[in-house]
């Protein structure tokens, strides 16, 4: 395999920057070129408009609004640097994409899927991650590790039930998709590390061997 687009997903506190370093490094090893991408931001406008969804406004900010501000950072991301890698035969690995907002504007903000599904449709079209790293985590467990990094950003200040049913949907999203695997995201950072390598490396093994 010459490329692909990994992906690692889970609510606050879930470990996401440390299993990624895990999976760079692990992949580095294997003599793969790597680019690491956030999502909200990765380009230069995209960052501009993950500023504008973290922060907390003098003003409501409306659901639709976090909405299409999400997918108009995933257009930027997308099309000026993920696809654009994965053509240079690079694998890129990111934190967060779609699946983040199903799960958060989905399920925790209570938008129709319908909707998601045309936003999808008009900025993706077809274009999927290869591999989903889904980490479960109790919300008040996040929280509680998020609270230990600092303040709180917009996002994060949704409150207990808003990430209950953000987990929900990933959980509910993450059985209906083929290449996702879900690791117990409540164990220790190395724990979670080496259990994503080892999913990982499984899952290469796996689709080099159908290739």
């Amino acid at each position: 395999m010459k490329s692909a687009f990994i992906v690692v997903e889970g609510l606050e506190g879930a470990g996401k920057s440390t299993v990624i370093k895990g999976l760079t490094a692990y992949l580095q090893s294997q003599n793969k070129q790597v680019v690491n991408v956030r999502e909200p931001g990765g380009t230069p406008m995209a960052e501009a408009i993950r500023d504008c969804v973290k922060q907390n406004w003098d003003e409501n900010v409306t659901q639709q609004t976090e909405l299409l501000l999400m997918y108009a950072a995933r257009s930027q991301l997308v099309e000026n640097v993920i696809k654009p890698a994965l053509n240079n035969q690079q694998f890129v690995i990111g934190d967060r994409h779609d699946l983040s907002t199903v799960a958060y504007q989905g399920g925790g903000r209570g938008i129709a899927l319908a909707q998601l599904d045309s936003l999808r449709e008009l900025t993706l079209a077809d274009f999927r991650p290869d591999f989903t790293l889904y980490l479960d985590i109790d919300p008040k467990i996040g929280l509680s590790r998020a609270r230990g990094r600092g303040e709180l950003d917009r996002i994060e200040l949704s409150g207990l039930t808003f990430f209950n049913k953000a987990r929900d949907m990933y959980q509910s999203q993450i059985e209906k998709m083929p290449n996702a695997v879900t690791i117990d995201a409540s164990n220790s950072p190395d724990t979670v590390k080496q259990d994503a390598i080892s999913a990982l490396g499984d899952w290469l093994n796996k689709a080099t061997n159908r290739v």
